[in-house]
């Protein structure tokens, strides 16, 4: 016969082990009491705000006063041509980046990769890691400068060629152009860093196998390197999917002006505008709401999508 498992003192066992380790962990749970704080204060608290999306809202009558609309300022959102246009910009801007945030880097770590003199690749490597430390307050004055039509270096350069003037950031057929380029250009090398570690847990004797069977360096990428590297570059793709409305706020807004609204102004610089500048605060909250549910919407299914098919998951 089997002995009859001793269900009560398994679960005695077991909670005395859940004892002990938060005995030996408490002081670390502690750790985070501020931050939960910091977060419940300045991210919970002022979500009820957001009934101001459903209401006329005034100041002077406060969220109990001010009278109820119910939708009517999101079927104002999809009425106006400017609120259109502005979602689509912001599609469009987002999905230029995420691809050549998730392509450049890639290539980049690739041919860094290739660099067999430790001090060169470190040297290149931390050139093009600097610009991810920098503010878009610092780089978007510096980068006004360098693309002035009048006295700028690039239009400079141009006119050593014989070529006109360009005014990059007021000409809406290359404003968007810009902003992806210089994102990716401070962006790059922080993503690299994700691609160079991936680089490092591909087995050596893989290739070695391969150049005993004769695969030069071009065959080892496509046929190692990048199938190795597949499920981390489906990881980063699918998780961008959350940043998909989030063209970037800070960058847009040191960077736009008015001649470049038609193509320039996303969702985030649209709220500001209108909801800061203009005191439309119910309008602005609305439309604030609608890009918050389907970036909600987006995250979800980058994580569902990045466990599917790359057995990816936080917890």
């Amino acid at each position: 016969m089997q002995p009859a498992v001793d269900l009560k003192g398994q679960t005695a066992a077991v909670e005395v082990r859940k004892q002990r380790k938060w005995r030996g962990t408490w002081q670390l749970h502690a750790m985070l009491l501020p931050a939960i704080v910091i977060v419940f204060i300045f991210q919970y608290i002022p979500m009820v705000g957001l009934v101001m999306a459903f209401q006329d809202y005034e100041p002077w009558l406060g969220f109990l006063h001010s009278p109820w609309v119910g939708l009517e300022h999101f079927k104002t959102m999809f009425e106006y041509e400017d609120a259109r246009q502005v979602i689509w910009n912001t599609f469009v801007i987002s999905t230029l980046k995420i691809i050549f945030n998730l392509g450049v880097p890639l290539a980049f770590a690739l041919l860094l990769n290739e660099i067999y003199v430790v001090k060169f690749k470190r040297t290149v490597q931390t050139i093009v890691y600097l610009p991810h430390f920098l503010s878009w307050v610092i780089l978007g004055g510096i980068l006004i400068d360098m693309l002035s039509p009048e006295g700028g270096m690039v239009n400079r350069m141009l006119s050593l060629f014989g070529m006109d003037s360009i005014f990059f950031l007021g000409d809406n057929d290359w404003f968007r152009t810009v902003v992806v380029v210089t994102d990716v250009w401070k962006e790059c090398g922080f993503n690299t860093i994700v691609f160079l570690a991936a680089l490092t847990s591909i087995n050596p004797s893989l290739y070695e196998a391969a150049i005993v069977d004769g695969a030069n360096r071009w065959q080892q990428t496509i046929y190692i390197t990048l199938p190795s590297m597949l499920p981390i570059i489906i990881v980063v793709g699918t998780l961008s999917l959350g940043n998909i409305l989030n063209a970037g706020f800070d960058q847009i807004l040191n960077l736009y002006n008015p001649l470049v609204y038609k193509t320039g102004d996303i969702i985030d610089t649209y709220v500001y505008r209108v909801g800061l500048l203009n005191g439309d605060f119910s309008y602005a909250t609305a439309v604030g709401l609608f890009k918050s549910i389907i970036s909600f919407m987006l995250v979800v299914t980058g994580y569902r999508l990045a466990y599917k098919y790359a057995n990816y998951k936080i917890f």
